[in-house]
């Protein structure tokens, strides 16, 4: 194998990712199958490895496989606009404030629960009682 090409467990430890999850990214079409060594193995080249960086990077960010799909299609036309790309990230941001706000009520409610129990019996549990239908 060439020194420009890494095996796949290379790949996954250089971005963190597992080797089920890189073969997972090739079969759904999000990382490109690499050429194969005369003993079959696989030998990913830099390409793959941005690749597979942006994809973890925005898997951390929170993006969801088909955001993350779309955001990969539209870089490849490096001339076009960012639009596309803003509304993308501005759609993963109000998710992700939504989410925030169900966090904060989550957070008050359980809060409440908390505060009203007076650590008495099970008999006298408040959380016990608020969780019970």
């Amino acid at each position: 194998m060439q020194t420009d090409h890494l095996a796949i467990g290379d790949l996954g430890r250089q971005t963190d990712t597992k080797v089920e999850t890189i073969r997972y990214y090739e079969r759904i079409g999000l990382l490109s199958a690499p050429a194969r060594t005369p003993g079959n193995y696989r030998a990913y080249t830099t390409e793959h490895l941005n690749r597979l960086s942006f994809i973890r990077r925005a898997r951390d960010l929170g993006f969801s496989l088909d955001q993350i799909r779309a955001l990969l299609d539209l870089s490849d036309d490096r001339t076009r606009s960012c639009d596309a790309i803003d509304a993308i990230a501005k759609q993963h941001l109000a998710e992700v404030d939504r989410k925030i706000a169900d966090l904060k009520a989550l957070r008050h409610e359980l809060d409440h629960m908390i505060t009203q129990c007076s650590c008495g019996t099970v008999a006298d549990c408040r959380i016990i009682e608020a969780l019970s239908p």
